[in-house]
């Protein structure tokens, strides 16, 4: 056959049972100039191949009746449209289906999702090459044996050539497309490792801020649970200041005449119980403070060195041993704490000329010392320090630094010997002391 040229105009026959598919391919080819038919089945495209002849015929393969390889053969083995080329559009998922096309003497294929690019490409290039079955010698009855089956292949060597060429481009660009679906994958895949570290980061951060609430909510959970049961020791104590003072007054109000030395004397018992009640209100006004604002952390160094201005240290010594950059998890009124172990031992070391603070740590627990060579804290009065109205001074201070430290799991303990001057030991268990730097980490 000679070859045809390439005319816009040409009438195209669309084989096709889904209309949608149908009307898609018909839009790309009348936008190419031609002129396009359409038949739902094999039956009615043999109908339409009589009643007006195509110059090609595009048809799917899978349609009811007569499916697309019968169609092509039926069209192949009549004379009057053997040299009318059949393009077989097909989802080619199997090697084979290119044998059975060959086999039905089909000239090319198109691989669906259609493309109008490649539906353009190969209508030019089966338009421009077209050939009757057999007229390049080959014989129309070549047995081939593919994938454990024989097949007789009717195509012409031309028809075998145009298919395994379009079957080759087929697969050249499958593989362009599996290629920047690979490289879109990689990319996505590299965004996603990206998402995925910035959400561990972001969780890290969430664990770090969750852990850091819950701390808070414990140490203000403790906090109130200690503001109550100072007001109700307050509240206690007052009463029973009140009980006495009124007592005093009766008993000096009845003998103020018939003894007014006895007189004056339980009127000054009076004047003593109103001021223990001052006392009593003074401190209950700090111990309120405690809890207020949420614990946060300190630089341990730093609340040692503020702490010694607040207190006359005369002709003691102190010294800050504690390494730069630890950091407590602790009250505000942490400083408080160290003011009061400072003030307590110049003002009851009597011989003390030094006062040393320094970190420890044993067993996980960091342990924050404060030691001086005064006279030191009697075995028997070594928990006693720290009971609430015991004590010398009340023992008011040394209460409050307990309460204060407790609220974040912190705890102050006397472990010197008496001979050898007091040693307060402030343990501090691992989750509320830290280097500085593991706050970056």
């Amino acid at each position: 056959m000679e070859e045809q040229n390439v005319t816009p105009g040409m009438k195209i026959l669309v084989v096709e049972d889904s209309r949608t598919q149908a009307e898609y391919l018909r839009h790309i080819l009348e936008k190419e100039g031609y002129r396009v038919g359409m038949a739902p089945d094999g039956r009615a495209a043999l109908e339409a191949v009589a009643a007006d002849r195509p110059a090609v015929i595009l048809t799917d393969i899978v349609m009811p009746e007569m499916d697309g390889y019968d169609l092509c053969r039926r069209i192949k083995q009549d004379t009057a449209t053997s040299d009318i080329p059949v393009i077989l559009v097909t989802h080619l998922s199997d090697p084979a289906d290119v044998m059975r096309g060959l086999e039905a003497g089909a000239d090319s294929f198109i691989i669906k999702p259609c493309e109008a690019d490649l539906v353009r490409s190969r209508l030019e290039s089966i338009l421009g090459t077209a050939d009757r079955a057999g007229s390049d010698g080959t014989d129309p009855g070549m047995e081939v044996f593919f994938a454990g089956r024989m097949y007789t292949l009717s195509a012409g060597r031309r028809q075998i050539l145009n298919t395994l060429l379009s079957t080759y481009e087929i697969a050249v660009g499958k593989n362009v497309e599996l290629q920047e679906a690979q490289e879109r994958l990689n990319a996505v895949n590299r965004e996603l490792q990206r998402a995925v570290a910035d959400l561990e980061r972001a969780n890290d951060d969430l664990s770090q801020e969750n852990a850091e609430r819950r701390r808070v909510e414990k140490a203000l959970s403790e906090a109130n649970k200690k503001l109550q049961l100072m007001a109700s020791i307050t509240r206690h104590d007052l009463l029973n200041l009140l009980m006495a003072m009124n007592g005093y007054l009766e008993l000096a109000a009845g003998s103020r005449d018939s003894d007014p030395e006895t007189s004056w004397k339980f009127v000054s018992n009076a004047q003593d119980a109103v001021d223990r009640m001052t006392r009593t209100i003074r401190f209950a006004a700090e111990y309120q403070k405690i809890g207020v604002a949420s614990p946060v952390w300190h630089e341990i160094r730093d609340v040692v060195e503020r702490s010694r201005m607040y207190t006359p240290l005369g002709t003691v010594a102190l010294e800050n041993a504690v390494p730069a950059g630890v950091e407590i998890y602790a009250d505000p009124l942490i400083e408080k704490v160290f003011v009061n172990l400072i003030e307590n031992a110049v003002r009851y070391g009597e011989t003390i000329t030094a006062i040393r603070f320094s970190l420890e740590e044993t067993g996980g627990v960091g342990r924050i010392v404060c030691e001086d060579n005064g006279v030191g804290v009697p075995e028997g009065e070594k928990e006693k320090i720290f009971a609430y109205g015991s004590g010398k001074n009340t023992g008011l201070g040394l209460f409050l630094a307990r309460e204060v430290l407790a609220i974040t799991g912190i705890t102050i303990r006397e472990t010197g010997s008496p001979d050898g001057g007091a040693r307060f030991e402030i343990a501090c268990p691992a989750e509320v002391i830290r280097i500085a730097a593991e706050r970056e980490a």
